[in-house]
């Protein structure tokens, strides 16, 4: 699944560290998320979704073939 991740922490100027606090799981949890190889839970989705303000579909996209 293809996301906005990395794009919304660097506008805050947050480390891929400094999003893991936030969200109380690892920074190599982040990176696996930004880079695609891990899809997160649908309570993570929410929880990444409450922490930027935006709807999980304004981070989150279906990857298209």
């Amino acid at each position: 699944m293809k996301n906005r991740l990395k794009v919304l922490r660097a506008e805050r100027d947050w480390t891929q560290g400094d999003l893991a606090e936030r969200l109380d799981i690892s920074r190599q949890s982040i990176n696996a998320i930004e880079t695609g190889r891990y899809d997160p839970s649908l309570p993570l989705a929410f929880k990444i979704a409450d922490l930027f303000g935006l709807a999980i579909e304004e981070i989150f996209f279906r990857d298209q073939p």
